[in-house]
């Protein structure tokens, strides 16, 4: 049987259905997630070949590269495919350190998904989330104008990242908030309570950091032991295990390699009975 995409869908903003296993896009950048990939062709083969598997989710930022991800799923991809949907985040600066600076400010947010527009060759982002919150700037100014990108058309639906509870009540107050993307997998659970909030909501929630890069604290030795059980890799059983915690749980592991992708890919498959659930939650 030839390898696909086996995870159930969810709809985005009650619209967009979509595999509840997407592809994140982060790592189809250089070193430090700045400049271009060592091989664009091969950055464009697994854009490629995550659509071939199933993939119908994928997820950047214009802060990736900057912008060289944005613009490689744009030169790979389109015109997309009628079922993909490409989402896009914005709200963060990088810098030649590779740190990453929040700007919430709604000028530059406004200028700056004009960028993605061009980049991503259209003229509406499916799903557009505020990277992070700016300090330095009124939450709620930043959530306006995204509501009023979205009432402008360039923005189908409006996205959080990396935000806590009371923002995302506060967000909920001025648009319709169809993701949030905070950091979340099976060793660390620190937003619990905005995943809850998520699921009484209806708001898809994307694990960023999934597999927590082999940083799997107390939980390694139960996630070893069942990867052994199923002949596959940790990895593989701690996206698995995101699948099974949360009916909408939306992760987007990333990689630059075909043979990853596909090792992802596989975890859908994966079914972890309720005591090895039970083990890992």
């Amino acid at each position: 049987m030839a390898l696909e995409n086996e995870s159930d869908t969810f709809d985005i903003g009650g619209e967009m259905t979509v595999h509840r296993l997407g592809y994140g896009a982060m790592r189809l950048t250089g070193e430090d997630i700045i400049g271009k990939p060592d091989s664009e062709e091969e950055a464009r083969r697994v854009l490629h070949e995550a659509i071939s598997l199933g993939v119908d989710f994928i997820d950047t930022a214009d802060s990736y590269g900057p912008c060289v991800s944005e613009r490689l799923i744009g030169d790979a991809l389109h015109p997309y495919p009628d079922n993909l949907v490409v989402a896009t985040k914005g709200g963060l600066l990088r810098n030649d350190d590779g740190d990453w600076l929040p700007n919430g400010d709604p000028d530059y947010l406004r200028n700056a998904i004009l960028g993605s527009l061009d980049r991503l060759g259209t003229d509406s982002i499916d799903l557009y989330q505020l990277h992070r919150p700016d300090p330095d700037v009124e939450f709620s100014d930043s959530v306006h104008a995204l509501a009023e990108l979205k009432d402008e058309g360039k923005i189908d639906h409006v996205g959080l990242s990396n935000v806590d509870t009371d923002q995302l009540e506060t967000a909920r107050d001025i648009v319709e908030v169809a993701t949030v993307q905070n950091q979340y997998n099976v060793a660390n659970r620190e937003h619990e309570e905005v995943l809850s909030a998520c699921e009484d909501a209806g708001i898809g929630f994307i694990p960023w950091y999934p597999l927590g890069a082999g940083d799997l604290g107390d939980k390694a030795d139960a996630l070893r032991e069942i990867a052994n059980d199923h002949g596959a890799s940790q990895r593989q059983i701690a996206l698995s295990w995101l699948l099974h915690h949360s009916p909408v749980t939306l992760p987007i592991p990333g990689t630059s390699s075909v043979e990853h992708l596909h090792a992802n890919v596989k975890s859908a498959s994966i079914e972890l009975s309720s005591d090895e659930m039970e083990r890992l939650d």
